[in-house]
């Protein structure tokens, strides 16, 4: 990866979205939703078993869905389900609008006048905007661009980088995910 950064990424924060074992180095992993090698990342790194903080590159050039999905992440962040709706988000990509985003959060129980409400506030706004600034500035210039520690990768992590920092590199995917119902399913 070339060196673009006008700054080192920040360390971990205590409103960053952190799976994994918080006293073990993150992963900061700075991704987009609609990116479908992000959501091979975020797949390989949870099978491997990696302490990970999420961060949004959110770019509306990427995808004109890219900053509506960052803010329902976040707003279901606000109802603590940042992570499973992470995980709806990545295995199901196909469908990323809004009915689709209102059946993940049905489907975890979320109130969804509140995500409403909270996709849309300043606070929100302002969250996925300071992780794409940040990301701008440590030389991401792609999703996913992850950095754990001084070592930067622009793309899917394979087994080699994962067994560099002590997670299982061996880890293989699976050929299909499993899909969420439409939101029309199950409907009476």
């Amino acid at each position: 990866m070339t060196d673009l950064r006008s700054a080192p990424p920040p360390p971990l924060r205590d409103d960053d979205h952190v799976r994994g074992d918080r006293s073990a180095p993150p992963i900061l992993f700075y991704a987009d939703f609609t990116c479908p090698r992000c959501a091979l990342a975020h797949e390989r790194l949870t099978r491997a078993g990696a302490t990970v903080a999420f961060r949004h590159l959110a770019l509306r050039a990427k995808h004109a869905r890219t900053v509506a999905t960052a803010h329902a992440a976040e707003a279901a962040a606000a109802q603590g389900a940042f992570w499973a709706f992470c995980d709806a988000l990545y295995g199901d990509q196909g469908r990323l609008d809004d009915p689709h985003l209102w059946a993940h959060a049905r489907a975890l129980g979320l109130d969804l006048e509140r995500l409403d409400a909270d996709r849309r506030s300043a606070q929100v706004a302002d969250r996925v905007q300071r992780d794409t600034r940040e990301a701008l500035a440590a030389g991401a210039t792609t999703t996913p661009t992850l950095f754990a520690g001084e070592i930067a990768l622009a793309g899917v992590p394979d087994g080699e980088w994962l067994d560099r920092l002590g997670y299982d590199g061996s880890v293989r995917l699976p050929k299909t995910t499993k899909k969420l119902a439409s939101p029309t399913e199950g409907r009476a």
